[in-house]
């Protein structure tokens, strides 16, 4: 044998042993866990304040804030796409509408998106940009009217955003009807 050959079946012998050994070490964590409780689990205390709750929208009722985005914005001749997001901003509905343009629905999301993220509607924090114009600049938001958080107590837990309208206004206004149909009002 060569010795290419031999310093590849040596290297090959290692990697080999190497993850042997990996998949032992991983494979006996959950036992070593079954059998006892590591101090770390013991420190954990819920009760105590280490772990936070959060309400987060169903996709049912995002379904139905949706809906009615989409039916208000039809009801005025309107073809816009909508989106829901939920409190971390993550997509749980869009729907696009009927003729809307294909810009749409990349928009609503990131109206829906930039109104939870700031708990406000996408009206209101497009005034914030005269003072902090680099507001415009953070990934996944836009700065346009058409999008109306919805808030619990005062908190976000989703936001309707709705792009395609002639008008910011006319999008805002069929967002803040997504969010009424939840029976929440978007402040």
């Amino acid at each position: 044998m060569t010795n290419t050959k031999k310093f590849l079946a040596a290297a090959a012998a290692v990697v080999a042993a190497g993850t042997v050994g990996v998949v032992a070490a991983h494979a006996a964590a959950p036992a070593e866990a079954a059998g006892a409780t590591s101090k770390a689990a013991v420190a954990t205390d819920p009760a105590g304040g280490d772990l936070n709750r959060s309400t987060h929208l169903s996709v049912a009722a995002a379904l139905k804030a949706a809906r009615a985005s989409l039916e208000a914005a039809g009801k005025e001749g309107q073809k816009v796409s909508v989106a829901v997001v939920d409190r971390n901003g993550n997509t749980l509905v869009t729907l696009r509408g009927d003729g809307a343009g294909p810009q749409s629905y990349a928009s609503a999301e990131k109206k829906a998106y930039t109104a939870v993220s700031w708990n406000a509607p996408t009206s209101v924090l497009v005034g914030r940009l005269s003072q902090t114009p680099n507001l415009k600049d953070i990934p996944g938001t836009l700065f346009l009217p058409g999008g109306a958080p919805v808030q619990v107590g005062g908190a976000p837990v989703a936001a309707v955003g709705v792009a395609g309208a002639p008008s910011g206004d006319l999008d805002e206004k069929f967002a803040r009807a997504g969010v009424a149909a939840l029976g929440k009002a978007a402040e």
